[in-house]
């Protein structure tokens, strides 16, 4: 990768992150206030969306060849990246298990880890059904 691409990647993706996160936020504080603090709804909600969302896009990418790195870099890595959020889960599971609540754990990590992997297969098919020539 050349020193221009480099630099137009980065921003890029600096681009697509900060309207991720800012995604999070708002998604988290939604979520936060119509479900309360019981259950990190909210963390379970983007990193499932991002995944149905990331395998549509991961299909829609591919289908532009070499043009398509710049979406790449925009909406994968950017958007994606900072809509979605492994370190929170972690730091979730570690305050369950803080406040005597383990028994949690094991279903979020589970739901998270089953439904993110189904929705990152379901958003694939939509990507290669409406990117279909």
């Amino acid at each position: 990768m050349n020193a221009v691409v480099w630099w137009q990647s980065l921003l890029l993706v600096m681009l697509g992150g900060a309207f991720g996160s800012g995604l999070r936020f708002v998604i988290g504080s939604c979520l936060l206030q119509r479900f309360g603090a019981g259950f990190p709804w909210g963390t379970l909600a983007v990193n499932l969306i991002g995944s149905f969302v990331a395998g549509f896009l991961l299909i829609w990418v591919d289908k532009r060849g070499s043009a398509g790195w710049p979406w790449r870099m925009l909406l994968i890595v950017g958007l994606i990246g900072g809509l979605t959020t492994f370190s929170s889960l972690m730091v979730e599971c570690l305050v369950f298990v803080r406040s005597e609540r383990s028994l949690i754990v094991g279903f979020y990590l589970c739901i998270t880890l089953l439904f993110g992997l189904l929705f990152v297969f379901l958003g694939a098919r939509l990507g290669a059904f409406v990117c279909d020539d």
